[in-house]
């Protein structure tokens, strides 16, 4: 008896989850805008509900049981279809060469070196103004000192750092830009 009860339960949700077919169809229509699509996917949730239909513990949980299925095949359907490319076909280049990370480093550690040798004054100037990004009036009124003198200060810095670098420049063939000034706000 109970198998007859439950051969007849199993027949009528797969008869439940036939009647569903437009629905699910119509469902990955408004996802895909494609029929074809639509149906292949629609297709293939029935197949799968149709097949696992003892996994269902709750009847009363069809519909999102169902529609569950669907979305998983949607979302493998877009990963067998994912573009994939030939690794052995990637030409692999790379901008930063040996040499040319080793001539950066080189740079930075010359630029630190010239900081380290300004006065105080000016490199507490040229760190606020050139390294943390501060105006010249943000930097006045942090060190407590007049907009002018920072100016000064910036200049004097600046000219010193241009030296020192622009020997650095010829003795190991660098492009370095000219230092860019910026406004009073």
């Amino acid at each position: 008896m109970k198998l007859i009860k439950r051969i007849c339960l199993q027949h009528n949700l797969k008869q439940r989850i036939a009647d569903n077919h437009k629905r699910l169809y119509r469902t990955v229509y408004a996802w895909s805008h494609d029929p074809d699509l639509a149906a292949d996917i629609a297709q293939e949730a029935m197949a799968k509900a149709l097949k696992r239909v003892n996994q269902l513990r709750d009847a009363s949980k069809l519909d999102s049981w169902l529609f569950g299925i669907l979305i998983n095949c949607w979302r493998d359907h877009f990963r067998m279809t994912r573009e994939t490319v030939d690794i052995d076909n990637v030409e692999i280049t790379h901008d930063e060469t040996p040499e040319h990370v080793q001539q950066t480093r080189d740079m930075v550690q010359s630029v630190r070196k010239s900081i380290s040798r300004l006065p105080e004054t000016q490199r507490q100037v040229v760190t606020l103004v050139n390294l943390e990004g501060f105006s010249y009036a943000e930097t006045a009124e942090i060190l407590n000192i007049p907009v002018g003198t920072v100016m000064s200060r910036l200049s004097r810095a600046r000219s010193s750092l241009a030296d020192y670098l622009l020997s650095y420049k010829t003795d190991h063939d660098v492009n370095l830009e000219t230092p860019k000034l910026r406004r009073i706000k």
